[in-house]
């Protein structure tokens, strides 16, 4: 599983990192989890609002830093 989270490093995009590392680490599975600052990336995604969170190729969350209950969701 692949997990990209998005943003210039915000307070909020901070927390959408932690709160994704926190229900991966909560659930037990294998996740690559990368940052991705680059503008020019992050609009690839069609993501131009931030902090947003990309799990295999989707777009789960745009602008808003996403609850540990909205990520293990995502996760099953």
């Amino acid at each position: 599983m692949k997990i990209l989270v998005m943003g210039p490093g915000c307070p909020k995009c901070e927390q959408a990192e932690k709160t994704v590392r926190d229900a991966v680490a909560e659930a037990g599975i294998a996740a690559d989890i990368e940052k991705v600052k680059d503008f020019q990336e992050i609009a690839k995604y069609g993501v131009f609002s931030t902090p947003a969170v990309v799990i295999d190729g989707e777009v789960k969350v745009v602008g808003k830093a996403p609850s540990k209950k909205d990520v293990l969701g995502w996760l099953k």
